[in-house]
């Protein structure tokens, strides 16, 4: 078994965390991830209302009596979001552990802290985790270059953003970006990480609830399979590569292309419905990180923690260890 500060400190089994994702992180999949020993985030967004968030936490616990997370996303939005609300339901629901991403989480904390929440905070560069860190969040994960939807715009992989956070934080640190296996579990702990986050291998897992064709390509997908988008707008994301991504690259190279000439094929509700629900490839933008590389399976997320962890521990108890003269 790996023991680590994030184990310890979170109270898991291994030091793997499913981070949130939208419209894939429901009780079906955090539950299998937390009765596999892992910490999964159930996406507070992915639900309609913070009524339906509450409900989908009791789903949650009537499936586990493992710790989970709720990941709560905090961004700029056209139609505004009730995020106090959302932030009730998940102390109300006796959730211990929160995933926060996007925007400050300064508003919010007070009332985790007074509820004895943990707190992860996401973050793309060091200084914003040293930003995060003095305001008094738990623990960071810190998003490479490699990972699924927004890395920022530094283009710094996790060999060298993963210990360049470790070298200047004191919390635990969570490696995010690019894992999908044993060697790269044994890879963040060695450059300084306490934990890794996984989104795209446990997208390929039996209880995602999504469409058997979006597992299957990524199975099928390599390394290369991947589109960086919204750069021109310095909001980079990274994504799938299919039709529809290549489309949004495309026009972001032409002279005088704003947001308003990609909105319509970048809509988030068009990849959930039409590819993450229906299962059309090219119906519409869906996330995948460069992982799709090293994904070559679909299978049980007990199976996909047991593996990863046994070769983690393989690489760092013989083949590492057999080096040494």
């Amino acid at each position: 078994m790996l023991t680590t500060r994030f184990t310890e400190e979170f109270g898991v089994q291994h030091p793997i965390v499913c981070g949130g994702m939208t419209g894939v992180g429901t009780a079906e999949l955090i539950a299998a991830v937390a009765n596999a020993g892992a910490l999964g985030c159930l996406t507070a967004l992915t639900q309609p209302t913070p009524e339906a968030l509450a409900k989908e936490i009791q789903r949650v616990k009537d499936m586990t009596d493992k710790p989970f997370a709720v990941n709560l996303t905090i961004l700029p939005t056209i139609k505004p979001v009730p995020y106090d609300e959302y932030r009730d339901a998940i102390v109300e629901g006796g959730v211990k552990i929160v995933e926060t991403a996007g925007s400050n989480p300064e508003p919010h904390l007070p009332t985790f802290r007074a509820a004895g929440v943990k707190v992860i905070h996401k973050a793309v560069a060091v200084r914003h985790a040293l930003k995060a860190e003095r305001l008094g969040v738990d623990a960071i994960s810190i998003d490479g270059f490699e990972c699924a939807g927004h890395p920022g715009e530094d283009d710094i992989g996790g060999l060298v953003l993963i210990p360049a956070a470790a070298a200047r934080l004191s919390i635990p640190i969570i490696a995010s970006g690019g894992i999908a296996d044993g060697r790269g579990l044994a890879g963040a702990l060695a450059l300084g990480a306490d934990a890794v986050n996984m989104g795209t291998r446990f997208m390929a897992t039996t209880e995602a609830p999504i469409h058997e064709n979006v597992k299957n390509q990524i199975v099928a997908n390599d390394e290369r399979a991947t589109n960086v988008v919204f750069r021109k707008f310095r909001n980079s994301a990274r994504c799938a590569r299919n039709s529809v991504s290549d489309q949004i690259v495309e026009i972001e190279r032409q002279e005088g292309t704003t947001f308003d000439d990609i909105a319509s094929l970048a809509a988030g509700a068009r990849g959930r419905t039409e590819v993450l629900e229906k299962g059309d490839m090219d119906g519409g933008m869906w996330w995948a990180s460069q992982a799709q590389g090293l994904i070559n399976e679909v299978a049980p997320c007990a199976e996909v923690v047991r593996q990863i962890v046994a070769d983690a521990e393989e690489i760092i108890g013989k083949r590492l260890a057999g080096m040494r003269a």
